[in-house]
């Protein structure tokens, strides 16, 4: 197993800036002020479940649809292109309604943390890096989602609704150039 920092810490950002647990916090906070218990180790556990779950079986499930992960990769730039959109211009396209339920799974764990953004980096990033790489990526995510989901009220004094809309800004830029080289690197592979 050959593991690259450079790799790692680059699948991480990836996934940290699409996950955007930072940006949850006002959601977060909501599901808490309406009295709904926010479990962190649940969530985060469940939450890693379901996107090395998917990580696995994804490119299977392409398979069965005559679809190539350069093919899914492009798509997802056009997907992670969207979310920097939102980000950055502080739009909502896509709509997480999940059904009533236990809120440390549902809406937290799935969509909110594990949810079609996450999914369609999870496979674009197969198109770039090893599984070694991702899964490293992954558990580190989860454990800094862990750290946000236990800290959210001190993260809130910290920071201030500024400083969380500001790291929101950050990210949706960064997320707009991963999405510009996800796209240039698979297009000519589809194209040749």
């Amino acid at each position: 197993m050959n593991l690259n920092i450079i790799q790692i810490t680059s699948a991480f950002m990836v996934l940290f800036a699409i996950i955007d647990i930072l940006g949850s916090i006002p959601i977060i906070l909501n599901i808490k002020s309406k009295g709904q218990g926010v479990y962190p180790l649940k969530a985060s556990v469940v939450a890693l479940l379901i996107l090395i779950a998917f990580l696995f079986t994804g490119e299977g499930v392409l398979k069965m649809f005559n679809v190539d992960i350069h093919s899914f990769a492009v798509a997802g730039a056009f997907i992670i292109f969207i979310f920097s959109l939102e980000m950055i211009l502080d739009v909502e396209i896509f709509r997480n309604k999940g059904p009533e339920g236990s809120s440390s799974i549902v809406p937290i764990a799935f969509p909110l943390i594990a949810g079609p953004g996450s999914f369609t980096t999870l496979l674009s990033l197969r198109a770039e890096y090893s599984l070694e790489t991702i899964i490293i990526a992954l558990v580190l995510n989860m454990l800094f989602v862990y750290l946000v989901l236990r800290s959210t009220s001190k993260i809130k004094k910290l920071m201030g609704e500024g400083g969380i809309y500001i790291l929101r800004k950050f990210f949706g830029i960064i997320l707009l150039a991963i999405a510009v080289k996800l796209f240039t690197a698979n297009i000519a592979s589809l194209l040749n």
